[in-house]
């Protein structure tokens, strides 16, 4: 017998059929023998409608007042999610049992909309197990120190499953999603995408920094802190599959480099539409200037991503970094407002018209000259490239938008990520 956590997605949960579905899904691996811990997202589109009621009632309000409730509205999805899957599995004869996330509890910062679990107290949840229930956990949520219920940003129920296997010491954690494994790259833009049997902890944390949605960051890192075995699968097999053969469908995210893993030296082609550009012009070049730059934005909760500064000339350089496309109009703001006059800067310019695009493999560590395969095939292709960024295992690119998906169908063809593994 193992200890199950698994997770569904909002498409999974989108409807009271679907949700029957996962019922009949999670009965079966729980009269398989297996204690199973459930961590539903909300009902597909459930938490854009509550955050646009939100947005109907107070445009533009960006007070912390206002950041608490709406974490206190967007938590409701998740709730609904929890009851409604209860009660199917009860009505499939499986004995259940649903909580909120306050309840259980899951310990979290306070920093509404973006807060990171901090612990989870799991005495109530094995006593429930050990009964032969099926427990069912909200995901994306938590409580604060004071009480307050707060989220834990988009994808967030990725983060709550993993955190949850973690606490439970699971055997491993099944991300059910509307894909059936980690690809490539998105099939979506390259038809030949190809699912990968399993990734590394490593390259999948690269992926999913770089822009694969598949499973959100945070979730991999959680992973990785507890090396919780995450399996990546679909929730629209047909339910009734033998549990033997589920278990060993997806894609696999290991901690292990063995022979049976791929060997490509580039893994997947990754890539992120939803970032944004700022350059400082005419910054004077003397010591501490990306730090009055950067360290501004970070206590503005801004995470920054691709920085670059350029050679001085007459003591002046130009600054450009990347941050998420929602954080550009604050960031330019604050910059505008505070930076640039305290500087005594030139300019400050925004460009949301860029993408990131990135290969990502650990086979580059021992390989030459992958960057620069990289950079002729976007040469050959004629796309110009604004911004390079470089680990052991991925070299990033900032591109005009509008070459993305050309950019990625050229990679993924020049690195052969098309082409069957070799036994």
């Amino acid at each position: 017998m193992a200890l199950i956590v698994q997770k569904y997605g909002g498409t999974s949960m989108g409807s009271t059929e679907r949700i029957a579905q996962v019922a009949k899904r999670v009965a079966k691996w729980a009269r398989a023998g297996h204690q199973v811990v459930v961590v539903p997202s909300a009902m597909s589109g459930e938490t854009n409608r509550l955050l646009g009621l939100a947005k109907e009632l107070a445009p533009g309000k960006l007070t912390p007042d206002y950041y608490r409730e709406l974490d206190m509205l967007a938590s409701t999805g998740e709730q609904v999610s929890v009851g409604l899957l209860s009660i199917a599995l009860q009505a499939e004869g499986q004995p259940a049992v649903s909580y909120a996330g306050w309840q259980v509890p899951i310990r979290t910062t306070s920093a509404y909309t973006k807060a990171r679990i901090e612990s989870i107290d799991d005495a109530k949840v094995r006593a429930d197990l050990n009964a032969g229930r099926v427990v069912i956990i909200t995901g994306f949520q938590g409580i604060d120190e004071a009480g307050n219920i707060t989220t834990l940003g988009r994808g967030g129920s990725d983060t709550s499953a993993v955190a949850v296997a973690a606490a439970l010491k699971a055997d491993e954690c099944l991300i059910f999603t509307d894909v059936d494994g980690i690809y490539t790259t998105d099939p979506r833009v390259v038809p030949e995408a190809r699912r990968m049997t399993s990734i590394s902890f490593e390259e999948m944390l690269e992926m999913a920094s770089l822009g694969s949605k598949v499973l959100q960051i945070r979730s991999v890192e959680f992973a990785g802190k507890y090396r919780v075995p995450v399996r990546v699968l679909s929730s629209f097999t047909p339910w009734d599959i033998d549990v033997a053969v589920e278990a060993q469908s997806g894609t696999l995210i290991t901690f292990e480099e063995d022979e049976q893993m791929e060997h490509a030296v580039v893994s997947g082609i990754a890539f992120n539409r939803d970032e944004a550009k700022i350059s400082v012009f005419g910054v004077p070049d003397r010591p501490g200037i990306a730090y009055q730059i950067l360290g501004a934005v970070a206590d503005a909760n801004v995470e920054v991503d691709v920085i670059i500064q350029n050679v001085s000339k007459d003591g002046k350089t130009d600054f450009s970094f990347t941050v998420p496309h929602p954080d550009l109009a604050r960031t330019m703001e604050l910059l505008k407002d505070k930076v640039v006059p305290q500087l005594g800067a030139a300019d400050v310019v925004g460009d949301p018209r860029i993408c990131k695009v990135s290969i990502v493999g650990i086979g580059m560590r021992s390989h030459a000259g992958v960057a620069a395969k990289m950079f002729r095939t976007l040469s050959e292709e004629g796309i110009n490239i604004q911004m390079i960024s470089t680990s052991e295992i991925k070299t990033s690119v900032v591109i005009d938008e509008k070459y993305m998906e050309l950019a990625v169908r050229a990679l993924h063809r020049a690195f052969e990520l098309d082409m069957p593994k070799s036994a």
